[in-house]
């Protein structure tokens, strides 16, 4: 179990550096973008992106991963 954690945080950290250094532009573009959203739009957005990575890890384990 640990491992997959360590294995989950670790392809984050992954895509996170990938962002930022081949798009640092970018990144400042959608956090003006997400800065001019209103709170509740951000509240949603964030629990629409927390569903979808629930959906995904339950996909994984139907999958036969994890």
């Amino acid at each position: 179990m640990f491992a997959n954690i360590l294995l989950a945080i670790g392809l984050v950290l992954i895509v996170e550096g990938l962002v930022y250094a081949l798009a640092p532009s970018l990144v400042e573009d959608l956090l003006e973008a997400l800065k001019n959203l209103s709170l509740e739009m951000r509240r949603t957005f964030g629990f629409l992106v927390l569903v979808l990575g629930v959906c995904f890890l339950l996909a994984a384990r139907a999958m036969g991963v994890g």
